[in-house]
């Protein structure tokens, strides 16, 4: 075998060293203790952004209005120009419940220059509850495809509270049934938590900062010192570009992956996945073609290289790949597939980064952050 192929495969195994040993356990699935509850229970709001959501709204608005919460807890749905129906499905499902006045349902004004469209969502959502709901603690962001566990608030809150979390969030458990979602999201998952340590998130002195979108509880008065979602403004990922806000301001994160708190979108074939990737990857990289080269190099060398080596009969890329096994085992049993999943890695990691090529031509082509029918304000080239 030549020169190269000894080197290449023994960088290929060093990185996974390296990212085993010294990349904050990335790769393990950590089960915390429940925290004790606190003397006093937070007042807290949710705020939901909507666009076309009639499938899901009923019963995330269902499974919010019928937490298992000890304090007061109200809701804001802001219905983004929708054309289906939500706004009517969310205010049916709180009426069913008896809960219609914890409920408000926001109509979304147009979209200004320079805002994103779900962010300016959660912008009117903000202010209607600075309104609606003036004493609340916290509030909680999240989505309307998301069926929320029981107790997810109260633990939130009681996590919030015990650990003096300004932004306590919960990457919620994704629909992992057909063909598309079995290949490709628990890698989504498992390469977030490699990019964003959980423990680092949560660590004071480290600079890694993240949420996940879905559920981000956040400390009112942090968001209030923020000047609100206009921190937010223009960005497409905005729970991580939150979070980046609240550890620079010297807040306190957390992020945990949810139980039972469950995604309700479907990802039925291919195509809506890869844009789900394509949508924000190249903006991930910050638009920079060098970030994006260098990003293609690493992916190739730690998840690509060590199968094609090991099967060429090279003993330590054989380790490295093994080694690349081992560490998503834990996400393939997490989302309890089969374990023959976990050496089909690098066909997976060679979607993503079609995908990320792919979302750096749409950006180049004005067409970056397409989302249901709309190209958020101020994502294309230029």
């Amino acid at each position: 075998m030549s020169l190269a192929a000894t080197v290449i495969a023994w960088a290929g195994l060093l990185a996974w060293v390296v990212l085993l040993v010294g990349r904050g356990g990335f790769w393990r699935i950590d089960r915390h203790p429940l925290p004790p509850q606190p003397a006093r229970w937070p007042e807290v709001v949710a705020v939901i952004p909507a666009r076309d959501e009639a499938e899901g709204i009923g019963r995330a608005v269902t499974s919010l209005l019928a937490q298992d919460y000890p304090g007061r807890f109200t809701l804001v749905v802001v219905d983004d120009h929708s054309s289906d129906g939500t706004a009517a499905i969310a205010e049916g499902a709180a009426l069913a419940l008896g809960a219609a006045g914890r409920l408000t349902v926001v109509a979304g004004a147009a979209l200004p220059a320079g805002w994103t469209g779900k962010v300016w969502a959660m912008e009117q959502g903000l202010l209607c509850a600075r309104q609606w709901a003036p004493k609340a603690e916290y509030v909680l962001f999240t989505d309307a495809d998301i069926a929320h566990a029981p107790g997810q608030l109260r633990e939130l809150a009681a996590r919030a509270q015990a650990g003096n979390v300004d932004l306590a969030s919960l990457m919620v458990r994704l629909n992992c049934t057909t063909l598309p979602e079995r290949a490709l999201i628990p890698a989504f998952v498992f390469f977030f938590r490699m990019l964003y340590p959980f423990r680092r998130v949560a660590d004071p002195g480290s600079r890694v900062a993240a949420a996940a979108g879905g559920v981000m509880l956040a400390r009112r008065a942090m968001v209030e010192q923020l000047g609100g979602m206009a921190v937010l403004k223009g960005a497409l990922i905005d729970d991580c570009t939150l979070a980046r806000a609240v550890k620079r301001r010297g807040g306190r994160l957390s992020l945990d992956l949810a139980g039972e708190t469950r995604s309700l979108r479907i990802y039925r074939g291919w195509g809506e996945p890869w844009d789900m990737i394509a949508r924000s990857a190249y903006d991930q990289l910050s638009h920079s073609p060098l970030l994006l080269a260098g990003t293609v190099l690493s992916m190739g060398l730690t998840f690509v290289a060590p199968p094609v080596l090991a099967l060429a009969g090279n003993p330590v890329a054989a380790l490295a790949w093994a080694s690349m096994v081992a560490a998503y085992l834990p996400m393939v049993r997490f989302y309890k597939l089969s374990m023959a999943w976990a050496p089909l890695l690098p066909l997976v990691a060679l979607v993503y980064l079609g995908a990320t090529l792919h979302s750096a031509l749409r950006h180049h082509l004005g067409r970056g952050g397409k989302w249901k029918g709309r190209i958020d304000a101020g994502r294309v080239a230029g």
